[in-house]
């Protein structure tokens, strides 16, 4: 019974491999992520060979399989960026502070991580990437006026952020992109 099991995995994973790979180099980062997606989702077809669908049916099932893993990698990687984030904010407190600023950065560091993601990601893009609204709008996949606008909206939320925070949002400098 175990050779058809493995005679069956193997013969799907031959027929399905440069679908799944593909699906995965297309909506990973990068190759090394892809690479992982597929081993991760083919490692849970293996585990999970008995509910092997027969057929055309095993790439759906397996595409069902590495999208779950995808979105697994991707939460992942939203909970690490979220600790960088919260780590380089103490950091930056800790030893960017001077005795006559009159900004909070924890307070900033707070408010930032507040907002929702895709306000955080189009300030840090501004703010630390030094990234104009064209070269957002190439990053993001969206039009120039997509960028105008959100930008704004996050703009306003993170000066409400602060203002809640105590911080005077004229000390904070927020550049027009």
């Amino acid at each position: 019974m175990d050779d058809d099991r493995k005679d069956r995995f193997e013969a799907v994973y031959t027929q399905t491999y440069e679908h799944i790979l593909g699906y995965a180099m297309r909506r990973c980062d990068s190759p090394e992520d892809a690479a992982d997606v597929v081993a991760e989702a083919f490692a849970i077809a293996w585990r999970r060979v008995d509910a092997l669908p027969a057929g055309g049916e095993a790439r759906l099932w397996l595409y069902g399989i590495a999208r779950n893993v995808l979105a697994n990698h991707r939460r992942s990687r939203h909970r690490r960026q979220e600790r960088h984030m919260a780590l380089d904010a103490e950091i930056a407190d800790l030893y960017a502070r001077s005795p006559e600023s009159g900004i909070e950065l924890s307070a900033i560091a707070r408010a930032l991580r507040e907002l929702p993601e895709d306000d955080r990601e189009l300030i840090m893009l501004v703010a630390w990437e030094g990234l104009d609204r064209a070269q957002i709008a190439s990053v993001l996949g969206c039009s120039r006026n997509a960028v105008r606008i959100r930008l704004h909206r996050a703009r306003k939320r993170l000066s409400k952020a602060l203002a809640v925070a105590g911080v005077s949002v004229n000390h904070v400098v927020m550049e027009s992109a």
